[in-house]
């Protein structure tokens, strides 16, 4: 059979194929591209790997995003340069640059990337996790500081916050039917409820769960809106990095979204609804843990409405929602997950959860249960609480910043526009800051004092730092001395899972059941409050 005939150009020479030609174009292209690409950073810019066209490092990313973002620092340095798509990255991964991020450079990177989520949860970029760094965004820190997070508004709700702590133990001892053997319970379904118990009572007077009700349609509902917001992952959307992808919305981000907000929305419309029909309530509504109800002082929804009765063309519904939105969904998740990580440490390490155990008895004793005004006395729980945070921060990246003009980080130019990614966790367990640096000590932050928490920041720093610390840690410290103090824990099994989950926070990825029994006090504590 005769073969076909090869291809010959005018002058008889042969054409080279079209698919030879082809590879060696799109080759040359992404070599061309590599090379503007590093012109284009110039000097004294952070190390930048090898990149893609249209992808940029997208494809070197694995979830976790956090522990991919290590193992690029480790082979390029603690300030890298990155690009997400069409987005310029700075991934920042020690203490040092952390810090002259948030000091020398802090007014330049107070802004946050334009990302979806920012839009539809956001309020349209205008809540205070969102909004850009400016007059309005001031505004809403000055509220948060003063009216919700400041020290005599949580000193005001200290009474609230023991009577749900105080609810969570009764329900343990009951469930445990005064059995002598160790009975098995999920903490974090129950830690859920008391971080939610005591939001809503701040907020808005409402008490969802306790021993004697059902649970509540409502409090499914938000506990459904909690979940959804976490599993959405909203700040590695590749949209956010691919305009292409946005626009078609690939994954139907933006259709869940658009959901999302709605079911929000509504959801914290209503309180505000209620609080102005004059139907809703005081923080004494429901009083759990043995009534006694604290009077009808204002809830955070109450002040928030008399500032708009003031000002009403700038305290808008929409504004209060936004500001009520960020305490009330970021604050009870997070807050729960870190209680559940420190049970699970402490059940892996007995010699630990005695120590912690002693400290109580000793400080508080066995007639009584702990109170936030004992803390200051407990510096190993303390200690217990930052080791839990060194190495599991629920952010284990802290929330995006960007850069408003340029600026140098460590030595390298930082272009304006650069979205800032400082990996908490890996600078939490660096190993130039902290001997083992993977190993549960809560020791080491005793050793030295607080020189030894140079490095921690699960808070993050500057002035978008989180406004809400002080709350998150009267209620851990609460609630995990009063586990520690009121029951044995059973640690004779197999060492609890700690595996890590996947999402915004970083959750077990095996929720943490435990053997637990009361010890006599509690028993003898829950039955003198049922009995007055």
């Amino acid at each position: 059979m005769q073969k076909p005939l090869k291809q010959m150009n005018a002058r008889g020479e042969q054409e080279p194929k079209m698919d030879i030609i082809h590879y060696a174009a799109i080759f040359l292209s992404i070599l061309l591209l590599l090379l503007f690409t590093r012109l284009d950073r110039g000097k004294n810019s952070p190390p930048c790997p090898p990149s893609l066209p249209i992808l940029g490092h997208l494809h070197l990313l694995k979830k976790p995003l956090h522990r991919s973002l290590v193992a690029l620092s480790a082979r390029y340095g603690p300030v890298i340069s990155l690009r997400f798509g069409s987005r310029p990255i700075l991934v920042v991964s020690s203490s040092d640059a952390a810090e002259e991020c948030f000091s020398k450079n802090d007014v330049i990177f107070a802004n946050r990337p334009r990302y979806l989520a920012g839009k539809y949860l956001g309020y349209n970029y205008t809540s205070m996790i969102w909004a850009s760094y400016g007059h309005h965004w001031r505004n809403l820190r000055r509220i948060a500081t003063v009216e919700i997070f400041s020290t005599d508004r949580l000193h005001s709700f200290s009474g609230l916050r023991r009577e749900e702590v105080m609810a969570l133990i009764r329900r343990l001892v009951i469930d445990s039917n005064g059995k002598n053997g160790f009975r098995k319970v999920e903490l974090k379904k129950r830690l859920f409820e008391l971080t939610l118990n005591v939001m809503m009572r701040m907020i808005a007077g409402k008490r969802y769960y306790g021993e004697d009700e059902e649970d509540s349609e409502e409090a499914r509902r938000f506990q459904e809106m909690v979940e959804e917001t976490f599993a959405l992952n909203v700040m590695t959307n590749l949209g956010d990095f691919l305009p292409i992808i946005r626009l078609l919305d690939h994954g139907g981000v933006k259709r869940k979204l658009m959901r999302l907000h709605e079911k929000r929305d509504a959801f914290m419309q209503g309180l505000i609804d209620e609080h102005r029909r004059g139907d809703g309530c005081s923080v004494s509504h429901k009083a759990g843990a043995g009534g006694g109800g604290e009077g009808r002082r204002k809830t955070i929804v109450d002040v928030l409405l008399s500032l708009q009765r003031g000002d009403p063309e700038y305290h808008t519904d929409e504004m209060i929602k936004a500001l009520l939105v960020v305490p009330l969904v970021a604050g009870t998740d997070t807050t729960a997950v870190t209680i559940e990580w420190a049970m699970s440490l402490l059940l892996n390490h007995p010699a630990a959860l005695k120590k912690a155990r002693e400290e109580l008895d000793l400080q508080v004793g066995q007639d009584r249960l702990v109170d936030e005004s004992d803390l200051p006395k407990l510096p190993f729980l303390h200690a217990v609480i930052n080791e839990t945070l060194r190495l599991f921060p629920p952010a284990p990246i802290l929330a995006p910043h960007e850069s408003s003009e340029d600026c140098i980080v460590g030595g390298d130019r930082v272009p304006r526009g650069t979205v800032l990614l400082v990996n908490l966790w890996a600078i939490q367990r660096d190993p130039k800051l902290w001997p083992e640096p993977t190993s549960f000590r809560p020791e080491r932050l005793l050793e030295d004092g607080r020189e030894k928490e140079h490095g921690m920041l699960p808070f993050g720093l500057g002035r978008r730092g989180c406004p809400g610390e002080g709350l998150a840690m009267r209620v851990v410290g609460l609630a995990l001395g009063a586990l520690v103090q009121c029951f044995e824990w059973d640690c004779s099994g197999d060492p609890v899972d700690l595996s890590e989950g996947v999402g915004i926070t970083v959750p077990k990825a095996v929720p943490l059941v435990a053997g637990y029994k009361p010890r006599p006090f509690a028993t003898s504590l829950v039955d003198e409050r049922v009995e007055g």
